[in-house]
């Protein structure tokens, strides 16, 4: 099987694959599979048997290497047969499984041909759009304090406005994301996420048309201070792949949340935050907007399949 690297000019190419795709993590999403590369990731890809395979590769750490499950309109695929397709593809690894499809499949047939393990900085947190749209109830009493506090401070002022994203101020929101990094020293290697982070949203904003991806920013005295970007994940579900907002204003983050959730995702039930990456305080932070599901990402690693176990991890 011969994978071929995913660039911007495929996605028109792959793009009816994830149009009827189920599952509800954010990386089975193909703009966060074409931004998100870089100097040390590629993905790659190849169309078998009306089915799309992705993997990944890793130029400085080779062991991350993997496949996500495959992308079909019309076809599943058992654990068996999941074994057959890494073999054809040269891997031995699957990532970011979510926990439907062990459960579809049943853990004794999952186990029988991989080790299982839990990815859970990758695990993605789901909101309910309405939820995050209107912030009822008492759970979400602070965060309405603080949007009022903000509102009397600019929105009464008349210093903000909040507008879709477009050719012309892509360049703005490219400026705030550089102050935003700078902030947090993006460009340390301790910091690998945050510097992955800021490429893939480089990537995104300035391929924000091709990619089919909806942005919003807020501007308050004519400087961006905010962004976000949002695309479609399924048909109940989008995704919010980046929002970033000057956390130094107070009240700023939790209106931007808001005006998000009300002018990205009409139409949408639910919308996929993504993950914590494993980092405490940003699970704080996500925790906070009272999450409907987390979605459980598996990495499911080969047996010796010429031997499948009786179903012993």
């Amino acid at each position: 099987m011969n994978l071929k690297k995913i660039t911007l000019e495929d996605y028109p190419k792959y793009k009816p694959y994830f149009e009827n795709q189920r599952y509800h993590l954010c990386c089975y999403n193909l703009s966060t599979i074409i931004a998100w590369q870089n100097d040390n990731y590629q993905p790659f890809g190849t169309v078998v048997n009306n089915t799309l395979v992705v993997g990944s590769e890793f130029a400085q750490t080779a062991r991350y290497r993997h496949l996500i499950l495959p992308i079909s309109p019309t076809s599943t695929y058992t654990p068996e047969d999941l074994v057959r397709l890494a073999r054809r593809a040269g891997h031995d690894a699957f990532w970011f499984v979510p926990q439907c499809y062990i459960d579809i499949h049943g853990l004794p047939a999952v186990k029988r041909w991989f080790h299982i393990q839990h990815h859970n900085e990758f695990d993605d947190y789901i909101y309910q759009r309405d939820d995050l749209a209107h912030l009822k109830g008492n759970r979400y009493a602070k965060k309405r304090n603080l949007i009022h506090q903000f509102e009397r401070a600019y929105l009464n002022g008349g210093r903000i406005s909040v507008e879709p994203i477009t050719p012309d101020s892509v360049g703005e929101c490219l400026d705030f994301l550089e102050r935003w990094c700078a902030e947090r020293a993006c460009a340390l290697e301790a910091n690998e996420d945050l510097a992955c982070e800021r490429i893939a949203a480089i990537n995104t904003l300035s391929n924000l048309t091709p990619l089919e991806g909806r942005g919003l920013q807020l501007r308050i005295d004519e400087r961006v201070h905010a962004f976000a970007v949002a695309s479609h994940l399924t048909d109940d579900m989008g995704t919010l792949q980046f929002q970033k907002a000057n956390a130094k204003i107070k009240g700023l983050y939790q209106y931007f949340d808001r005006e998000c959730a009300r002018r990205l995702f009409t139409g949408y039930s639910y919308i996929n935050k993504e993950s914590d990456m494993g980092q405490p305080g940003l699970a704080k932070a996500k925790q906070s907007y009272h999450p409907v599901m987390k979605i459980t990402a598996y990495k499911l690693i080969l047996r010796d399949a010429s031997r499948p176990s009786g179903g012993d991890e």
